[in-house]
Formats: structure tokens, C-alpha cells, sequence
């Protein structure tokens, strides 16, 4: 009980100073709530969403996948014959049942021919109106659909492209371009998922999404009362002859929820491992918090000795301040959590997808999860100053209070970070040397933990030296008060280490993420350089397929040299190993595609590759399964024939566009695939007669402006596609790690609020000897700085090793050029620099409000 009583009073007596470690804590608990609430109410909701939209029994195409997305290769969804309606209706248990059609793979624009497509990724789906539907849309304005004129629109998507009724849309896919009236618009009953929805009457939907009535891509079934959905399934199977694809209710929301519960779990996973972070840069602001605390109550601590107290009440005693600082920020940290994932929810809302907070999901495991987390790490953080609190002595009553004990990172501590840093080193060093990625992203692994390990436990020695640099470079300029801004910081390296570290770690991910991407856009930028012969690429960016009416108004477009089709299909191969390879990609293109791609082959030339019945292989797939020029490989194409093709030529493995791909001719592709079920062009080149090139780029962008869905791209617009596509992605990491960061800047605050306090006396001694306030805040300032730039430079260079260690095991797959982004990096390290300055900004105006005589006072 006394013990309790002691910590009670300490913790109390330095809440101030406890306050910055409690938010350190509350920053990295919240994250980890939040994101675990979060992605369960997201669950949540995709759970209601599926349940309300799966019917009792779905019937669909054998082809169509188990989510129900039923698009094909050729751009039309797979259909079965009207018939399968009735035979579905006369089964037993069936109460009743609904033939629909529906696809995806479609573009809406309106009548200014600007997509309406969702920004978020989400899909756009257009369908027959029928009661199904009606279960989770309900007609708010106008009417359903009646006729090929008419077409009805979800109210989100009204909303946030100003529609309204009678305006026109136009419906883009493989059959044509459809256009029809808004007659109504349907609001969500359930939460939108973030899709834009546009329903026609059944006839219209057919013939605009298929090309002719008479089809369905599924069925609903709904069942007769006390039948059961895996009853009716059985009975629905026999009624069809297992011709067809027959899911219960629970199947189709099983594989829903599989689909999005993948992407959930990555997003889920990624952000704990950023709270992760967070939580490890907080370690060293409690460690620091509680050693400087008990350096400070050294005299203390002494006296509680010398009365009677043990060495483990006294260790208790710290103990027992630190699980009060655990469970207060923990406390506060699963109500911010709540309040994070909110955030969360409403920012989710303005990309589209409208979550609401009705089912916003707190799970019994969430709080315990972070209260344990919470108060474990801050236990633990604070066990090593607890030991050096017990071992204080007697007679360390009779020593000035505040004198630090471990001026000197000690000789076990330089040895041991010296040997972890070497270990860190050789296992950066054998991943750059792997001959295998695989490989070498283990030994990648084990260098970046052991160095970040080893600059951490040696960061006090480092201190010493990088420190005495950096004043002598900025310091001495600032005179007197510059050299005793360097003593302070250089007083206890191992506070000064600990406080680095904290900044060190985000900094490193931050400068290693930016030479990844850095090289990654300048290998590809180089390969594109080296490899690619077209000036110009159609694609559409969300994965559709090229309709063949866009097609053939590239082929139109005045002052092309060339146009190439680009086709991606799969098929099951049988190799001269004798082996079966199901669902493998074959890329069919026209014989330009040689030119306008230049890959490298090992042996013969890649323009025999697009003769009759030809075909190329990589050299790896060559290899693995003893394929040589003049081979012959059996390929069964999907919906098609089986082909026995003869390999002309090999092509090299060592390269990233198109790495891995197995060529053949757009003819050979045709003369074993019947035309309906041809697949559509993934991608179409160009190439613009000499000296037309300018002219060429803007009538394409004409020719293709009713089709907003694709985007035309010479080289330099595709690179900077790739540049603007990676950076967005390093901008959502930044983000994330601006947590981490953000707790290394409190750990700075509290570092030198704690050092100001430990320095009363000092500081009232020089104000009274002539340092002026404005002096003494510069000093707290600049110290500040010093500190914040050497945990600046030590995760830069560090990070900068990481990434150029990690762009060696790119090369591997053809990323070759290794790049140092010296512009973000410079700026990173000169804001590190304004970070100590903010961070210095409170410690210094409390230093400069001290009365002096007081402060003299100071025991």
C-alpha cells in the first residue's frame, strides 16, 4: 500500500510531465482502435449489403465468378437462354423467380460526355430494374424504367454529378453506345458501397448489355415458405441439369465477403503496422520520460533508501507510475480510437462511399486489445528505468539532485551496437549480392531490423562525435550561447541518443520508400526509353477493355502510321514436359507489336513469334520446362479450340514491361476462337507517320473524346502517369507515418521540457550572471535543433541504405537504375531542422518565464 501511496504522489506531482508520454501512448492506442473498429464496421456494412442483395438461390452461367461479376473476355457478360426461367419456376419450393441482366464492364457519361464513373474504384454497374433490385433501392423521385429511352440512376450518383430528371446519359459498352432519359432516380435503402447503379427495363438491358433478348446473366430465386435455401438449391440443380451455377444466399455473400474482406485486411493490416510504428517510437519518449524522471529524483530516491525501502519497492514504485501512465493514455486512447475510425467513416463518405454510424462496430476485443497493448508497452518501456531506480544508493542522498549517472554510454552498450549494426550491415550487403528476390528479401529483412536495432543501442556513442559536427557547422556562428546549446546536448548522449532514435526510425522509412519509388519511376522510365517503339498508348486506367467501336476510331484517326491491338486471354497448356498448365495468360497482338515493343530474346527473333501457328515463350517458363525453338506446345484456349503451336522465338525474362509474357498473332488467336468470344483489346498503340507526331496526339484525343473512359498517352504523359501513381501511393504511406513523427516530436518537447526542469538551478546561475531571456531561448532552441538534426541525419542515411539495398533486389526484375531523390531529401532533413524549432518552442518560453532568484533557489 505504501508503495502504491508513493507512486500515486510522484505520478500526480509530475502529471505535467507524464502529460506528453500519455498522448504518446493515446496517439499509438487510438491508431490501433481506430483501425480495428474501423475495418469491423466496415465488415459490418459489406455484411448487411450482401445479406439484403443475395437472393434465397442465384442461378448464373457456368463462367460467371462465384461474386458475381459476370464480365467475359469479350467485354459481354456470359448469359443462359431465357428458357432456364421456366425450368428454374418449375421446381419444387420455388415461390417465385426473376430473370435479370447486369454487367459491369460498361462506361455511363452524360450528355457533356464526362464519366460518371466512381472516382473511388468502385464500380459502375448498369441492370435491369426487377424486384430484387427493389429490396435494397427504393424509387424516391420520377419512376422505374419503361422502354429503351428510359434509364433510372442511383440518387449518390445524381447527387455528386447534378442529375436530374430528363437529362440525358449514354450507356458505352462491347455491344455499342446506348442513350436514354433519366425517368427516375432510387435511393439506397442499405449503405452504397460507393458504385454508381443505372437500371433499364429488362428488353432495353438486354440488348444494350448483351446485343440481343432472350438472355439472362442470372436468376433469382426466392423460396417457398419452410423450404430451405440448400433444399432449394438441390431441387434448382435438378430442375437445370447442373448446367448451370447455383449459389444459396449464404454462398454469394460468403464470396462477396471473401472478395472485400481481402482488400479490408490488407488495408487493415497496413495501418497496425504504421500503429506499430508509432508504438515503437513511444518506447523511447517513455524510456526517456521515466529515466530523466528518476535522475531527477536520484536525492530523492536515496532518502527513501536510507529509511528503510528496498530496492524492489523502489523498483515497484516506478513500476506501478508507469502502469498509471499506460492505463490513463490507454483510457483516453480507445475513446479517440472511436472518434479516428468516425473520421475515418466521413472521409470514406467523400470518396463515395457513405458508411454510416448506425453501424459502426466496437467489438468487446477492441478496448481490451488496446488497454492491453497500452499498458504493456508502457511497462515494459519503463522497466530499465526502474532498475537503475532500485539500484540507487543511500548514499546518493547526500549528492546534488540531478546528477545524471550515465554521462557515458557505457562500454557493453557500444560493443553490443557496434556488433548489431556490423550484423545489420552483412545482411544488407548479402541481399544487395542475392541472385534470387526471394532470397534476398529475407536477408533484406534481417539487415533493416538489425541495423535499426544497432544504430538505436549505439546511438549514444554516435551522438558524441555527429553532434559535435553539427556545432561546429551551425552552432559556433551563434557564439557563447551556440557552444553551451552543444555542451547541453552533448551532456547525456544517451538522452540524446534515445531522443534521436525516436525521430531516426520514421525518417529512415520515409528516405527508403523515396529512393524505392524513385527508382522504380526512373527504371521504368529508362525502360521505357530503351524498349518502347510506339508514341502513343490507349488504355483504360480501372482495367476494362478497349470497345471495338474506340478501336476502330484509333484505326480512323488521320496521321497514324501504325495501329496495334493488344489482346490478354488465357488457356491450359501442355508442355514438351508432358506437364498441364491451367488458366495460363497468353498475349495475342498484330506482328507491329515487335516494332513497337523491343524485347530482348535469348534465341530467334520475336517477329517469328507472329507467324501462323507461332508462338513465343520467356526464358524462365523456357527453362522450367525444357522448351526450345522448334518446340511444340498444345494450347487450349479459352472458349476456343485446342492449338498445337510451334515456339519461334524466346524472349529474355530480364525485363518489366510485359515480363513473363507469352506471344502470339491476333490471327493465329482468331483462327482458334470463334468471333463472339474473341476478347477485346487491353490495350491499342499507335504510331504517327514522321513528323506528325503533335498532330497525331490531338486527333487521337478527338477521335476518342466519346469515349472518356480511355486515356491517350504518349511517352512522356506515361511516365509521368506511373510518377503521379506511385507518389500518391508514398503520400498515403507519408501520411500514415506522420503519426510516428509526430510522436518523436513529443519526445523531443518532453525531452527538453524534462531537461529545463533538471536544469533549474543552472539556468537561474545564468540569467544571473548576465544570459539574457532571449539568450537562454535561443540555447533551448538551438539545442533543440541539434538534436532533431541528428536523428535527421541517422535515419536519412540509414534509410537511404535500406532503399538502395532494396532497389539491388528490383534489378532482379529489371528496376536497374537506382535514383536518390536529393530534392525530398534535403527537404526532409531542413524540415527536421523547423521540427526541433517547433518542438523547442514551450520548453524555451517556460526556461525564459523562470524567476531567477527562485530558480537559484532550486534544490
Amino acid at each position: 500500500m505504501t508503495v502504491l501511496k508513493t507512486s500515486m504522489r510522484n505520478f500526480f506531482a509530475h502529471k505535467g510531465r507524464m502529460a506528453l508520454s500519455a498522448v504518446a501512448v493515446l496517439l499509438s492506442v487510438a491508431f490501433v482502435c481506430g483501425t480495428l473498429v474501423f475495418s469491423d464496421t466496415m465488415n459490418t456494412t459489406f455484411d448487411k449489403l450482401f445479406a439484403a442483395t443475395s437472393s434465397d438461390v442465384t442461378v448464373s452461367a457456368k463462367s460467371a465468378s462465384d461474386t458475381g461479376e459476370t464480365t467475359s473476355g469479350n467485354g459481354k457478360p456470359p448469359v443462359m437462354p431465357a428458357s432456364v426461367l421456366a425450368q428454374v419456376r418449375s421446381a419444387p419450393g420455388v415461390k417465385s423467380a426473376e430473370g435479370a441482366v447486369f454487367s459491369s464492364a460498361v462506361t455511363v457519361v452524360d450528355a457533356d460526355k464526362d464519366n460518371l464513373s466512381p472516382s473511388s474504384g468502385a464500380p459502375t454497374i448498369v441492370g435491369s430494374w426487377n424486384a430484387n433490385e427493389a429490396r435494397t433501392m427504393k424509387v424516391t423521385s420520377g419512376a422505374a424504367p419503361k422502354g429503351s429511352s428510359q434509364v433510372m440512376v442511383d440518387k449518390d450518383t445524381a447527387d455528386k454529378h447534378h442529375l436530374k430528371l430528363g437529362d440525358e446519359i449514354g450507356v458505352i459498352n462491347a455491344v455499342g453506345t446506348h442513350t436514354a432519359k433519366i425517368s427516375g432516380i432510387a435511393t439506397f435503402t442499405v449503405t452504397n458501397p460507393g458504385a454508381a447503379i443505372f437500371y433499364l427495363d429488362t428488353p432495353t438491358a438486354q440488348k444494350t448489355l448483351v446485343g440481343r433478348t432472350g438472355v439472362y446473366t442470372n436468376v433469382n430465386v426466392t423460396a417457398a415458405a419452410g423450404v430451405s435455401d440448400a433444399r432449394l438449391k438441390q431441387d434448382v440443380k435438378a430442375a437445370t441439369g447442373g448446367h448451370y451455377k447455383v449459389q444459396t444466399a449464404k454462398e454469394t455473400a460468403d464470396a462477396n465477403r471473401k472478395d472485400v474482406g481481402s482488400f479490408l485486411d490488407v488495408m487493415k493490416y497496413a495501418m497496425l503496422g504504421f500503429a506499430g510504428i508509432a508504438f515503437l517510437v513511444g518506447i523511447f519518449l517513455i524510456i526517456n520520460t521515466f529515466s530523466m524522471l528518476v535522475a531527477q529524483r536520484t536525492r530523492e530516491i536515496g532518502l527513501m533508501r536510507a529509511i528503510g525501502s528496498s530496492r524492489k519497492q523502489v523498483n515497484r514504485s516506478v513500476l506501478v507510475e508507469a502502469l498509471l501512465l499506460g492505463v490513463t493514455g490507454s483510457v483516453l486512447g480507445v475513446g479517440a480510437g472511436i472518434g479516428i475510425a468516425v473520421g475515418l467513416m466521413k472521409l470514406m463518405s467523400m470518396t463515395g462511399m457513405n458508411l454510416s454510424t448506425d453501424d459502426l462496430t466496437v467489438a468487446w476485443t477492441t478496448p481490451v486489445v488496446g488497454m492491453v497493448l497500452g499498458i504493456v508497452v508502457t511497462v515494459l518501456a519503463a522497466y530499465l528505468p526502474a532498475r537503475r531506480a532500485g539500484k540507487v544508493s543511500p548514499m546518493a542522498a547526500l549528492r546534488d539532485a540531478g546528477a545524471p549517472a550515465d554521462a557515458k554510454a557505457g562500454v557493453v552498450r557500444a560493443v553490443l551496437g557496434l556488433v548489431l549494426t556490423g550484423a545489420g550491415g552483412l545482411g544488407l550487403y548479402l541481399a544487395a549480392e542475392a541472385s534470387k528476390a526471394s532470397v534476398g528479401s529475407m536477408w533484406l529483412g534481417l539487415g533493416v531490423v538489425l541495423s535499426l536495432l544497432g544504430f538505436v543501442v549505439i546511438g549514444p556513442l554516435l551522438a558524441s562525435g555527429v553532434v559535435r559536427v553539427l556545432g561546429a557547422v551551425l552552432l559556433r556562428a551563434f557564439g557563447p550561447v551556440g557552444r553551451m546549446a552543444e555542451r547541453n546536448a552533448l551532456r547525456n548522449p544517451r538522452r540524446t541518443g534515445a531522443t534521436g532514435a525516436a525521430l531516426m526510425i520514421g525518417l529512415a522509412l520515409v528516405a527508403c520508400l523515396s529512393v524505392v519509388g524513385s527508382s522504380m519511376v526512373a527504371s521504368a522510365s529508362d525502360e521505357l526509353d530503351k524498349s518502347v517503339g510506339t508514341d502513343f498508348i490507349i488504355q483504360n486506367d480501372g482495367g476494362q477493355p478497349i470497345t471495338p467501336q474506340a478501336a476502330q476510331a484509333v484505326k480512323k484517326t488521320p496521321g497514324l502510321a501504325r495501329v496495334t491491338e493488344y489482346k490478354v486471354t488465357s488457356a491450359d497448356y501442355t508442355t514438351p514436359d508432358g506437364k498441364t498448365l491451367k488458366d495460363t495468360d497468353i498475349t495475342a497482338a498484330d506482328p507491329s507489336y515487335a516494332t513497337d515493343l523491343r524485347t530482348k530474346t535469348v534465341a530467334g527473333e520475336l517477329k517469328d513469334a507472329y507467324r501462323p501457328d507461332s508462338m513465343s515463350v520467356h526464358e524462365k517458363f523456357a527453362k522450367a520446362h525444357g522448351i526450345h525453338l522448334g518446340s511444340k506446345i498444345k494450347v487450349a484456349f479459352k472458349d476456343g479450340a485446342t492449338a498445337e503451336l510451334t515456339v519461334r522465338a524466346i524472349t529474355s525474362s530480364d525485363v518489366v514491361i510485359d515480363a513473363g509474357s507469352k506471344y502470339i498473332s491476333t490471327a493465329t488467336l482468331a483462327k482458334y476462337v470463334p468471333a463472339d468470344k474473341m476478347p477485346l483489346d487491353a490495350m491499342v498503340f499507335a504510331s504517327a507517320k514522321d513528323g506528325q507526331q503533335a498532330a497525331a496526339y490531338k486527333s487521337l484525343k478527338s477521335a476518342l473524346h466519346d469515349y472518356p473512359e480511355y486515356k491517350v498517352r504518349d511517352q512522356t504523359d506515361y511516365k509521368q502517369a506511373m510518377k503521379d501513381q506511385i507518389g500518391q501511393l508514398l503520400n498515403l504511406i507519408y501520411g500514415l507515418l506522420a503519426l510516428a513523427i509526430i510522436v518523436a516530436v513529443l519526445g523531443v518537447v518532453n525531452t527538453l521540457a524534462l531537461s529545463v526542469v533538471e536544469r533549474t538551478r543552472e539556468i537561474g546561475l545564468m540569467r544571473a550572471i548576465g544570459l539574457s531571456r532571449r539568450q537562454l531561448r535561443r540555447m533551448i532552441r538551438m539545442e533543440s535543433v541539434v538534436i532533431a538534426l541528428f536523428g535527421a541525419l541517422l535515419g536519412l542515411g540509414l534509410g537511404m541504405g535500406w532503399g538502395a539495398t532494396a532497389q539491388q533486389l528490383l534489378a532482379l526484375q529489371g528496376l536497374k537504375v537506382l535514383e536518390i531523390p536529393w530534392p525530398t531529401i534535403t527537404v526532409v532533413f531542413v524540415g527536421s531542422a523547423f521540427v526541433g524549432l517547433f518542438a523547442a518552442l514551450i520548453p524555451a518560453f517556460r526556461a525564459g518565464r523562470m524567476n531567477v532568484l527562485n530558480a537559484i533557489a532550486t534544490d
